[in-house]
């Protein structure tokens, strides 16, 4: 995959943890230039700013809440300042809890749909004056999302939302050559998964490799795998697709 993306600039948002991290790492080793969002400063955001210069080339990691309007407005003009265009918008970002629906605050209904699904909303928007022909925008949605799953419902909501928001966007950015996809995992081992207690972690294991034809957990990587495919020239003729990284179930 090296080399893929040469010449090409993306923007990854929620860039620094789990999956996001891997798809940031994973456009930066095929090629692009990535600026990578992230909302809370720590160790993973140092620790990326460490790989992403053993990898090389001009990467930037900004500090931005993709739910934040006036936030989203300055994570685009440092991408205007610092690569000019882009031709990858990575809407990854997200949040989750789980609450049964019928004590589902509605304070919470909203942190979690604006997070997930209003962000790439603004993301998207914003982005539009940086994308010309042979864009591509990938929201990384979930399996879930068409599984359905108890005590997500406003996860699972917006998740779907951005099935319905990429069918759209396809049929009217196409013309101007853009093209927009789904990437919706399955269970990937995260580190959430890794921080579980064993005999949990290993419940979730068993089960899977019961529901899934590959027997087992995702990777992070595997799913950086799909959205390089979807962001490179391989895809050129791909769009308003969702594209399931589940292993099969």
């Amino acid at each position: 995959m090296d080399a893929l993306l040469n010449g090409k600039n993306a923007l990854v948002t929620g860039g620094a943890r789990g999956i996001g991290r891997a798809i940031t790492l994973g456009l930066a080793r095929a090629g692009a230039t990535v600026v990578a969002c992230y909302r809370t400063p720590g160790e993973a955001v140092d620790t990326l700013a460490t790989e992403l210069k053993e990898i090389g080339g001009e990467h930037h990691l900004i500090r931005a809440d993709v739910a934040d309007p006036v936030e989203v407005d300055q994570l685009v003009h440092e991408c205007r300042e610092r690569v000019g265009t882009l031709h990858t918008v990575v809407n990854n970002a997200g949040v989750i809890s789980h609450v049964s629906f019928a004590e589902l605050p509605l304070e919470e209904w909203h942190r979690v749909l604006d997070t997930n699904l209003t962000g790439a909303f603004l993301v998207t928007q914003k982005c539009l004056p940086l994308l010309g022909p042979g864009a591509s925008i990938v929201h990384i949605g979930s399996r879930g999302a068409r599984a359905g799953v108890p005590l997500r419902s406003h996860y699972t909501a917006a998740k779907a939302g951005l099935v319905g928001l990429t069918r759209s966007l396809a049929k009217e950015l196409g013309p101007r050559g853009i093209r927009v996809n789904v990437v919706a995992p399955g269970v990937i081992d995260t580190d959430v998964e890794r921080r579980m207690p064993a005999e949990q972690r290993a419940q979730i294991e068993a089960r899977y490799r019961q529901l899934t034809a590959l027997g087992r957990l995702g990777t992070p990587d595997e799913v950086a795998g799909a959205v390089v495919f979807l962001a490179s020239d391989l895809s050129a003729y791909l769009t308003g697709e969702t594209l399931d990284v589940d292993g099969g179930i």
